[in-house]
């Protein structure tokens, strides 16, 4: 036997596991041979490897010495590989049904997965139900799920020759020294990186497919419109049935069914991505803004108002002609190309660099309800959640570097509050640091990174790491709300920037007299008005807290004889500033509790002959059968407490 034989033959791997504990093995291992080394239950259950950070197949060989750590269900990387393999199944039960169907792409997103395919019959729901029943017979073979590199013109042969053009023209589009990793299970053959499952039965049955969806190859409308189909997948069905249940309870709270119940709002195809707000609707809407003025003026805020049209030439300085273009209106006068603003910065900037500032004027917290316009993809928009047309309740704080903690602070402490009035008690905070592409140097990125970090120590806030989400011009904070059904929403920001304001040439003097660059703090609480009513909306399932209900009470006549007084009722209660409403149709009281009821409006007055007579008044509070008979200056104060805002209630309690 020659040398290098028998050093091969001896030659081992350590295995370095989380614990800090080492075992050797005769090389090559997998991690399967080190799951099951260490216990037949990890090795039933594991579904993958870390190797030296790296997530791999449970089967794939380790030939020197790494650090692993075995992936279960129990693992985020888990499930997601459970998502994973989930679309590829759902993709060999679509091929086993319609061999001629073509695959395109199939990822893992959030809380499930979709695979979009090229067939010339539309999809039924009927057919959900048959793909569904064939991915169930596919875990039920339990085929095992191998992993082959392949040379890159046979891959794109392979794939042309059965007649799948999108995988061929997938692999002609990789980079040059991109390595070919095919996955094969069963008589179905994919373009995958993976890592994958060692076999379809792994995948348990806690999954479900939900729905059909259009979608373009590769998001371009000039393509061929494909048909995706979405799915979820849990690591056991008490999850899914967990996650069912969630999304039932969202489809009842979508705020765009309850946008038309309650006649808040509408959108129609003239104006895509742009909201009609019908009286109830704006009145739900000026309530917020109002509340949020009032907060802003509290805090020291200026309010201030900037144009909407701008030349090019500002968002070119900016940077934003470069990052935003695609994504701007424009339009064209006089020879000079202009655009909607899709953000207020650099209107800012300018309003800071009319006259002379000095550092007595700093901080400068400068706010504005700034209307602004996104041409969004048609296929992304989704009522007040996704729109092209919105009002950002935005703020920028001009202010020396030594105030970015102190501005950091109040601005945390304010934003928590404003949550808090709203309901909103659980909050995460995500610190996002430099994007790939960016403005500014990295010693500037730097400086600003510190700095918020500092901020956020000094701020007490536990902040979870977003790496690479930072906006292209400084490190951000992303808030994020949890609702009433455990979705999270992000929503304000905090952004500390030192590059908009060299590139646009903010200045002010400091106590040496010379010129300095302030920083600016880009901050936002509600996000978007709208998208943030639709939150708000859907949190409350539309039982909005009485304070911001469009109508808070209703008063509502039993037969005619009360109508003189139920007139006199409501102008009672319009006095007391409360929003009101009148209901003398000729229906019956019940008719009348039951539309109001499902309007969501939070009280009814109901008034009848024995009501006018005695001058009381019958009150229902909305989701009680119940009722209780008061006079009427008790119920009126009684409205009138459970009616005041956040702010009002704070005034009485100091």
């Amino acid at each position: 036997m020659s040398t290098s034989s028998v050093s091969q033959a001896t030659q081992t791997v350590a295995i370095t596991l989380p614990d800090g504990s080492s075992r050797s093995y005769p090389a090559p291992v997998t991690g399967a041979d080190v799951a099951a080394d260490i216990g037949p239950g990890l090795a039933k259950a594991a579904l993958a490897v870390r190797v030296d950070g790296e997530l791999r197949d449970l089967t794939r060989e380790i030939e020197g010495d790494a650090a692993l750590s075995i992936v279960t269900a129990k693992d985020e990387d888990g499930v997601e590989i459970l998502r994973h393999d989930a679309a590829h199944v759902l993709a060999e039960a679509a091929k086993e049904l319609w061999p001629d169907i073509q695959v395109t792409i199939g990822p893992v997103i959030e809380d499930g997965f979709y695979y979009d395919f090229s067939r010339s019959e539309p999809f039924t729901p009927e057919d959900l139900v048959l793909m569904e029943e064939r991915m169930r017979e596919i875990v039920e073979r339990d085929e095992p799920i191998t992993r082959e590199v392949w040379d890159r013109e046979d891959a794109i042969h392979y794939f042309d020759g059965i007649g799948e053009k999108y995988k061929a023209q997938i692999i002609q589009d990789l980079p040059d020294d991109e390595i070919i990793t095919i996955y094969k299970q069963g008589d179905f053959t994919d373009l995958c990186r993976g890592p994958h499952l060692p076999s379809t039965g792994k995948l348990g049955k806690a999954f479900k497919l939900l729905k059909i969806a259009g979608a373009y190859w590769r998001g371009d409308s000039r393509n061929e419109m494909l048909q995706r189909v979405y799915g979820t997948a849990w690591a056991n069905e008490k999850d899914l049935k967990a996650y069912l249940h969630r999304l039932d309870e969202a489809e009842k709270r979508d705020h765009r069914r309850l946008g038309r119940e309650m006649d808040l709002f509408h959108f129609q195809e003239e104006a895509a991505g742009s909201v009609f707000w019908h009286p109830k609707g704006w009145t739900l809407y000026r309530t917020v803004q109002d509340y949020m003025r009032r907060k802003l003026d509290a805090a020291d805020y200026v309010e201030v108002r900037t144009p909407e049209l701008v030349d090019r030439t500002l968002w070119e300085a900016s940077g934003h002609w470069e990052k935003f273009r695609e994504h701007m209106f424009t339009a064209e006068s006089e020879d000079r190309v202009l655009a909607l603003k899709p953000m207020n910065c650099p209107c800012h900037v300018q309003i800071f660099r009319q006259g002379l500032k000095s550092y007595r004027d700093l901080p400068l917290r400068m706010a504005e309800f700034g209307a602004c316009h996104r041409n969004e993809p048609s296929g992304a928009l989704h009522g007040l959640m996704r729109v092209r047309a919105f009002v950002q309740d935005d703020a920028h704080i001009f202010c020396t570097e030594d105030q970015i903690t102190d501005e950091t602070i109040r601005f945390c402490r304010l934003l928590l509050e404003i949550y808090r009035d709203f309901g909103f008690e659980d909050v995460m905070v995500k610190f996002a640091d430099r994007p790939p592409v960016r403005a500014g140097e990295d010693a500037v990125w730097d400086r600003a990174e510190f700095a918020l970090q500092d901020a956020c120590k000094a701020a007490g806030l536990e902040t979870v790491l977003n790496p690479g989400e930072g906006a292209f011009y400084g490190p951000k904070l992303e808030f994020v709300l949890r609702d009433a059904i455990g979705r999270d929403w992000q929503c304000g920001t905090l952004q500390v920037d030192f590059v908009l304001p060299e590139r646009l040439d903010a200045t002010y003097i400091g106590e040496d007299g010379a010129r300095h660059r302030p920083v600016m703090l880009h901050r936002a609480i509600l996000g978007s008005f709208e998208r943030f009513l639709g939150i708000l909306i859907e949190n409350y399932a539309g039982r909005m807290p009485m304070w911001l209900a469009p109508v808070q009470v209703v008063v509502a006549t039993i037969t005619s004889d009360g109508d003189d007084y139920a007139k006199a009722v409501l102008s009672k209660l319009e006095a007391a500033g409360l929003r009101a409403a009148i209901d003398l149709r000729n229906e019956k009281i019940n008719y009348k509790v039951r539309e109001h009821s499902h309007a969501k409006v939070p009280a009814m007055l109901v008034i009848g002959k024995r009501e006018a007579e005695e001058k009381t008044v019958s009150m229902r509070r909305l989701g009680s059968k119940d009722q209780e008979v008061l006079a009427l200056g008790e119920a009126v104060t009684k409205l009138i407490e459970d009616a005041a805002d956040p702010l009002a209630r704070a005034k009485v309690a100091d």
